[in-house]
């Protein structure tokens, strides 16, 4: 089967509810709710993602995660990612250990480095939040190996810390790094982090994936489906008709989104998840959008075609998310849960 998910941005209401707080209580308990019905519809997860300063509601998504967990009995629950710069990282750690409790060993653990924009409101610069994401990549890592830990580094240095509880699921949940390049693949191979890519064309999914594979071949062990998430953009259509006009409406407001990411379109200016530069492109396959009945068969395509076994699905238009939610548990869940990568 291709594991199917939800990448939950959890976007802010279009109204401003600054001076009216209890308009934000119906917005959280409409998706609250949403996101309780994920295991009826046959979803296999949902990854919620951290935001600062903008139109996210997420600025701690850990609490969502706490908050579905007890509404659910088998739904993976994941952050994708905590962003490290912002944190402690033996505090990470700590919560790693309460949430997978909470979620009666379901929580994933998913990692971000950030995108400048919400960084540079703080006066973090993209250099050491680099810096500081590695770090704390690698004492996070040591902390799920070991209860107690010491460390000496550039912005930690700690000795014998015990950091409890642990894990439920042992020897640890399973980690998930964002990448969109491969020499950031291969880093997370190394550190045996299960990868998730978006944006870009299949070809250079491939790429990357292929880089992912060949480090853990070098380092003795074989990366499957398992280890391999594609994360598209999704939206249903009426008609072929709809679905075309739909689609390159779509494509073009993601291309305009993007082109103000500073992530991509500052000079000089390099993405997070890797040391070296990236070369970024928007492909032509990053936003699926047809007729319900044809939905589940591009995704299974794309997924085959770069050989992930886990899906995570963005669903477009925020006015249609509960229509979308319910098309795609009727539709397209079936589909996913019967095919093979």
């Amino acid at each position: 089967m291709i594991k199917s998910w939800v990448f939950e941005f959890f976007q802010a209401p279009a109204v401003d509810d600054t001076l009216d707080p209890q308009r934000s209580v119906a917005y959280f308990n409409g998706y609250l709710d949403l996101w309780a019905r994920a295991e009826s519809l046959g979803f296999h997860g949902i990854f919620f993602s951290e935001h600062h300063f903008g139109p996210a509601y997420s600025p701690s998504p850990n609490l969502l995660v706490a908050q579905i967990a007890a509404r659910t009995k088998t739904l993976r629950l994941g952050v994708m990612g905590m962003v490290l710069p912002y944190h402690q990282p033996w505090r990470i750690v700590e919560e790693i250990g309460m949430l997978d409790h909470l979620t009666g060993g379901r929580f994933e653990i998913g990692t971000s480095a950030g995108i400048p924009n919400e960084m540079e409101k703080i006066g973090l610069g993209v250099e050491e939040a680099r810096a500081r994401n590695d770090e704390a990549q690698d004492i996070i890592d040591a902390a799920l190996r070991t209860p107690v830990i010491s460390h000496h580094g550039k912005y930690w240095q700690f000795d014998n810390l015990r950091l409890v509880p642990r894990p439920l699921q042992q020897p640890s949940p399973p980690v998930w790094t964002t990448v969109i390049s491969s020499s950031s693949a291969r880093r997370a191979a190394r550190r045996g982090s299960k990868i998730c890519t978006g944006f870009l064309s299949n070809a250079k999914v491939m790429e990357i994936f292929d880089a992912y594979r060949d480090e853990a071949k070098s380092l003795g062990w074989t990366a499957t489906a398992d280890h391999l998430a594609l994360r598209r953009q999704v939206a249903f259509a009426a008609s072929g008709e709809q679905a075309r006009e739909l689609h390159a409406a779509h494509r073009a407001g993601s291309s305009q989104r993007l082109s103000n990411d500073p992530r991509f379109v500052v000079p000089g200016r390099q993405a997070l998840d890797t040391p070296v530069a990236h070369a970024f492109s928007l492909g032509e396959e990053e936003n699926i959008v047809d007729l319900p009945e044809r939905v589940g068969n591009e995704i299974v395509r794309q997924c085959r075609e770069v050989g992930a076994g886990h899906f995570l699905a963005t669903f477009r238009g925020a006015g249609a998310i509960k229509d979308a939610w319910e098309t795609y548990g009727r539709e397209v869940n079936p589909v996913l849960a019967g095919a093979s990568v």
